[in-house]
């Protein structure tokens, strides 16, 4: 009764607040936040230590400086007695049934736990295996990403190349395009010349003709019948001599 006179009076908890110290030692390290990132943190391959199936090992180890060895045994008694005499925790049929399923659980534990600590341990390997596949996956693409983009900079910065060589591309094709026009201009300049060639050299050609047509037919009407029958008896003449020499 005075206990709890002086709990709900709170005359002992701020005597409680100056006295205690927090054991720092005995607390485990990831309930503390800091400010550097825990890059790289791998999980522990065995669980924390613990004394009598659920009590971690810490909470005996931060007794130890102050009481000893049997102060954890004697703080965990003297509480249960304390409950027990204070009438806090009344024993009823519901402490038997507790401690039946406590007993129940305890069994299952030891009977159990091993093959489902084996299933877990091997469902937590095969997530860890996906987890690290998954991340080597990602840091390949993301690399090859990197070399993509490293890739497309340089093409970028070779871009001034690229329009250098258009420029003089498309001014070749100029060049070209009035090359191949001069050509086909001085062909056409060319043929239209053979023409006019053509047509003089056959003008002259049938200017000739003519002309010798016309001066045989005027020295074959110059000719008399008399003339004629003269040239053809010295023509007989020739070959009768010629005939008589050989």
């Amino acid at each position: 009764m005075f206990a709890r006179v002086a709990l709900r009076s709170g005359a002992i908890v701020p005597t409680l607040l100056r006295t205690s110290k927090p054991c720092v030692v005995a607390a485990p390290k990831l309930m503390f936040h800091t400010s550097q990132e825990r890059l790289g943190y791998k999980l522990p391959e065995l669980p924390d230590k613990v004394r009598m199936g659920f009590i971690p090992e810490e909470w005996f180890q931060m007794f130890y400086p102050k009481t000893g060895v049997t102060g954890p045994y004697v703080f965990g008694t003297g509480l249960i007695l304390f409950l027990l005499n204070k009438e806090i925790y009344i024993l009823g049929p519901e402490t038997m049934h507790g401690i039946a399923i406590f007993g129940i659980i305890i069994y299952s534990i030891k009977k159990f736990g091993p093959m489902i600590a084996a299933y877990m341990d091997a469902q937590r390997e095969t997530q860890l295996k996906d987890a690290y596949e998954w991340k080597e996956t990602q840091l390949k693409e993301f690399t090859d990403n990197v070399e993509e983009e490293k890739k497309d900079m340089w093409r970028l910065d070779g871009r001034h190349h690229f329009f250098d060589a258009k420029r003089e591309n498309v001014a070749m094709q100029l060049e070209i395009e009035f090359r191949e026009r001069q050509l086909a201009l001085s062909n056409a300049v060319k043929k239209r010349l053979d023409y006019h060639v053509d047509m003089e050299n056959l003008q002259t050609r049938m200017q000739q003709q003519h002309m010798v047509r016309w001066i045989e037919k005027n020295v074959v009407q110059s000719i008399t019948p008399k003339q004629e029958k003269e040239l053809l008896d010295k023509c007989i003449t020739d070959l009768k001599g010629m005939a008589a020499t050989a």
